[in-house]
């Protein structure tokens, strides 16, 4: 296990445990202030998830966070000292809002799949992150929100990620209303993809991280890379750009072994290359 210290709290913001099926459990730690997304925690963050993307021995990641909230956003608390400063916080909103959105755009990038865990409440830039995860897992308990609009702080940065992953009048809903939005809800527009009791969320959640660490490391990595790439193309470029994927693809290794093993009826031994 490796932690942050939060210098504010004196505790850990950010633990990482990793499991021998290649798993990297990220875990938010700041209960008490609801897991908000400070630019210390975000900082910790970015480099958590770099560190990881170069470990070829993680798999599969899994962000989970303690407490009955797994993040509220941004920390306004922190937000709103800043007004203090002498151009009345705009240098340090643009350094937030700079990393909050390299964080996201981290864990697009991640060569790894990252599984979010909900297992309570995720609001503003906390649903941001739950949307930008490429799978999610969320408490039958759990609800979602972009209340910025409530507090005259439209969730601009928010809106980038949930537009990419619920249509397009849900989110401008959850947007323009800045409601709860209930966990059932939450799957049948597609924000989470599994919504399961309270006691089974990390459960869930690392069942479906072991099942893609079991796969060649490179075929996951080469079709979350490609995924990402072709989905907002036009659809030509996005069909050339995922023909020229599939043929490199078939050229590797694990592609060569994986066809064999299905052919031959036998377990396929991955190399990752």
């Amino acid at each position: 296990m490796s932690a942050a210290k939060d210098t504010a709290e004196g505790a850990p913001m950010l633990l990482r445990d990793d499991t021998a099926e290649g798993i990297a459990v990220l875990t938010l730690n700041r209960p008490a202030a609801r897991n908000s997304l400070s630019l210390q925690m975000l900082e910790t963050m970015e480099t958590a998830l770099a560190r990881i993307g170069g470990d070829r021995g993680v798999r599969c990641v899994v962000l989970a966070a303690n407490g009955p909230v797994f993040s509220a956003g941004h920390d306004l608390k922190e937000i709103t000292a800043h007004r203090a400063d002498a151009d009345g916080g705009r240098g340090f909103y643009d350094r937030a809002m700079e990393t909050c959105a390299r964080v996201m755009q981290a864990i697009a990038a991640l060569p790894q799949p990252v599984v979010a865990a909900v297992q309570g409440v995720a609001t503003a830039a906390g649903c941001q992150l739950v949307a930008t995860c490429d799978l999610a897992v969320a408490s039958d308990h759990a609800r979602f929100a972009t209340p910025g609009v409530d507090i005259g702080l439209f969730c601009s940065t928010p809106a980038v990620a949930l537009a990419r992953a619920v249509p397009r009048k849900a989110a401008m809903e959850m947007l323009l209303l800045g409601e709860m939005v209930t966990a059932a809800e939450a799957l049948r527009i597609g924000l989470v993809n599994r919504v399961v009791p309270a006691d089974q969320v990390m459960e869930t959640a690392m069942g479906l991280a072991r099942s893609i660490a079991a796969r060649s490391a490179l075929t996951v990595r080469v079709g979350k890379r490609a995924f990402y790439r072709q989905v907002d193309l036009p659809l030509a470029e996005a069909y050339r750009e995922a023909a020229c994927v599939m043929a490199d693809n078939l050229m590797a290794h694990d592609a060569a072994e994986g066809i064999g093993a299905f052919v031959g009826k036998r377990k396929p031994v991955w190399e990752d290359r």
